[in-house]
């Protein structure tokens, strides 16, 4: 089954110049994998101190992001083995929806 695999961050690392490097900070503060279908599914509500979350998807989709989000197929797309960081505010959800 397909499905979409987000990790939830705080913050990034530093690296020795003092300057933030385009990724999470390991390990993350949770993780969620949602099942994909033609039917929009929900995540839980991020956490309370997360700030930005990757997502993978193994399959051709698309997300929404909000409170209560419903994706659609004219939502943002992810194309199969695609990786991707967003900007989240905490409680925040994503949905997904298996798109072409």
């Amino acid at each position: 089954m397909a499905s979409l695999y987000i990790s939830e961050y705080r913050a990034q690392p530093i690296d020795y110049n003092g300057s933030a490097v385009p990724v999470g900070q390991e390990p993350s503060i949770a993780t969620q994998k949602i099942s994909i279908s033609g039917t929009s599914a929900q995540s839980a509500a991020f956490q309370s101190t997360t700030r930005f979350i990757r997502a993978h998807t193994d399959a051709i989709c698309s997300v929404a992001f909000g409170l209560d989000p419903v994706a659609t197929t004219s939502d943002a797309r992810m194309v199969a083995g695609q990786t991707e960081f967003w900007g989240v505010a905490a409680g925040q959800k994503v949905a997904v929806i298996t798109n072409t």
